[in-house]
């Protein structure tokens, strides 16, 4: 994939850097972790304008984030919690959606922020945020700056370390691996809760006749 990557960077500069970022929101295959250290060490050889390598890359980021928070609000709160009342919805029930709004609204803000900077959640964070109508201004806002911090961080290793840049790749590899393990672990949680309660409403139902 790197030899790829090069090649778009060699084509389009820094607009490449953008376009890949922004595609970072749908398809994790093309992960920052190695695109942002990659485009720091190019632009230190002078491949990639050195000036345009940060302002691209933000704009791809919070490019693609507007996209999947607006299919946050097309889903809506609303529709899901409708969705969550039929049986075939494993993922979640209303009682945990409606605990996860009131999350949402007391810590959204910074969930977000911070959420920039996690490897997965970066790409999934903007979800809730459409759901739960966060302001749009506010989001932006929010998104910007974490992912301006986390882009200027990835592309300042990568410029430093030079050559060397595959470090990176190699341990935030490893982090994504273990934040994506706990969002499985937690949506298996979920799921075994949401089938329990299930089991345990129809027994209560099947001796409430029994009983009549």
């Amino acid at each position: 994939m790197t030899e790829w990557v090069l090649g778009l960077f060699d084509t389009l500069g820094a607009a490449g850097v953008g376009l890949l970022i922004f595609l970072d929101n749908f398809f994790p295959p093309i992960p920052s972790e190695v695109v942002l250290p990659l485009a720091g060490f190019r632009a230190r050889t002078g491949a990639i304008d050195p000036v345009l390598v940060w302002p691209a890359a933000t704009a791809g980021a919070v490019a693609g984030s507007l996209v999947v928070y607006y299919l946050g609000v097309w889903l809506g709160y609303d529709r899901l919690h409708d969705l969550a009342g039929r049986r075939w919805f494993v993922i979640a029930s209303r009682r945990d959606l409606e605990r996860g709004r009131d999350l949402f609204d007391r810590h959204g803000g910074k969930m977000v922020l911070l959420g920039r900077c996690i490897p997965f959640v970066r790409s999934v964070i903007s979800v809730p945020a459409g759901v739960a109508g966060m302001p749009v201004c506010r989001f932006l806002l929010l998104t910007t700056i974490g992912s301006g911090i986390w882009n200027a961080l990835l592309i300042g290793l990568g410029w430093y370390l030079g050559e060397n840049w595959t470090v990176l790749e190699e341990w935030t590899g490893v982090a994504s691996s273990v934040v994506v393990g706990l969002v499985l672990v937690a949506v298996g949680v979920l799921v075994l809760r949401r089938a329990s309660s299930r089991r345990a409403t129809g027994t209560s139902t099947t001796a409430h006749r029994d009983a009549n």
